[in-house]
């Protein structure tokens, strides 16, 4: 169980632990075949007085009777992992009750004698939820100390030991079930960063694959209708260089990328958008440095400059770009179609990375068309020194 904190419950200060059934088994504890010879170790030293007490001066029914729910109870202890599944609770349960009844009707058979007692306690501690166990094991005690006390026995020894046992069973079957919520939670973890860490390298791999092919198509285009206009030879010539150039740099920071070696530079965005927007032939109004922006929000802001011009590129039909940059602010505008702003998977991501940094990112359709996105980051948060996470927090990709 975990709070609204993510802290895993494991003990039982709260209720829906005190009522909630043992966790099933993930290590390698005893199985069923390998138990039913640590159990009969168990009770061999207590049954085997008993045995030969009963079979000394000949078996009367009384004795008979007895050594059946000796018997029963020995094969109980023996066999109760096979009563231990979920989908079969009303069996565990009745399995149980029924071996505390044996192990009752023996005590009060036997000279009152609670020791006997002690195998039923224990199988219920490990079986049943912990109220459950407390409330039989419990009730249990404490009529055979109402027998005691009605007999007049004045020696409670015995039942004190029984009940410290009984104890120290009921705890460790609650450490049981601690250290295997606690083995739940880290399988939990572990899948989760394992799923974490597939969405970061999808998220970088888009990050970088989004912009770079897109600058590839645009510079291709033109290249082509160059070629096909007969004109310009050298200019064609040069595009198709500079398409090799970026798939070679694509797929340097892919291997960068997986291996997490990849820092994404503002100055080189900026210049990375200077070359896209002219092969698409759009006009660019963009910063000719970046000195004046915190450092520690370089690497983000350039996140966020590479999705929104990848967004122009691919979508806005847009004719002009502006880009403004102040210490902790960053705003791109275009002239193109805006239309209504839908957050999708490219905003979602740059809004978590904004979020790493205890910012915010924003993005309108202004009034006189385009698009306006802005991000930007209080100077409290910069002085805190929030950073963005070498590993980039979960999140889809445009």
């Amino acid at each position: 169980m975990k709070d609204y904190s993510g802290r895993v419950q494991t003990g039982l200060n709260n209720r829906e632990n005190w009522w909630a059934d043992m966790p099933p088994r993930t290590g390698s504890g005893p199985r069923p075949g390998r138990w039913a010879i640590i159990g009969i170790a168990f009770i061999l030293p207590s049954f085997i007085p008993t045995a030969v007490e009963l079979t000394t001066d000949g078996v009367t029914g009384e004795e008979l009777v007895l050594a059946a729910l000796m018997l029963a109870y020995g094969a109980c202890y023996v066999l109760f992992p096979l009563s231990l599944s979920p989908s079969r609770r009303k069996t565990t349960y009745t399995f149980s009750v029924g071996m505390l009844l044996i192990g009752l009707a023996l005590v009060f058979l036997h000279d009152n004698n609670p020791y006997i007692l002690i195998y039923a306690t224990a199988v219920l501690s490990f079986t049943l939820p912990a109220a459950w166990a407390l409330i039989l094991d419990g009730g249990a005690l404490l009529l055979v100390l109402a027998v005691h006390l009605a007999i007049g026995r004045d020696d409670f020894g015995d039942l004190v030991a029984t009940a410290s046992i009984t104890a120290a069973m009921f705890f460790m079957a609650n450490l049981v079930r601690a250290v295997r919520k606690l083995e739940a939670a880290n399988r939990e973890i572990a899948t989760l960063a394992v799923a974490g860490e597939r969405e970061r390298l999808a998220r970088d791999l888009h990050d970088i694959l989004g912009h770079s092919l897109t600058t590839i198509t645009v510079k291709a285009g033109l290249a082509r209708r160059i070629l096909e206009s007969g004109k310009d030879d050298p200019r064609a010539l040069q595009e198709i260089s500079d398409v090799e150039n970026l798939t070679r740099s694509a797929l340097s920071d892919i291997r960068a990328t997986v291996s997490e070696y990849r820092e994404v530079s503002l100055s080189a965005e900026v210049a990375g958008a200077r070359a896209a927007l002219r092969a698409a032939e759009i006009d660019a109004d963009l910063p000719h440095a970046v000195d004046n922006v915190e450092p520690a929000l370089q690497r983000t802001f350039g996140y966020v400059l590479r999705e929104a011009v990848t967004n122009v590129l691919r979508h806005s039909g847009a004719k002009r770009v502006r880009v403004r940059l102040g210490k902790t602010w960053l705003e791109i505008e275009d002239d193109g179609d805006g239309g209504e702003v839908t957050a999708g998977n490219g905003l979602r991501g740059l809004t978590e990375r904004l979020d790493a940094v205890g910012g915010t990112l924003t993005a309108t359709a202004p009034s006189g068309g385009g698009w306006l996105v802005r991000a930007e980051v209080p100077e409290s948060a910069v002085r805190s020194g929030a950073r963005a996470p070498l590993t980039e927090p979960a999140g889809g990709c445009a």
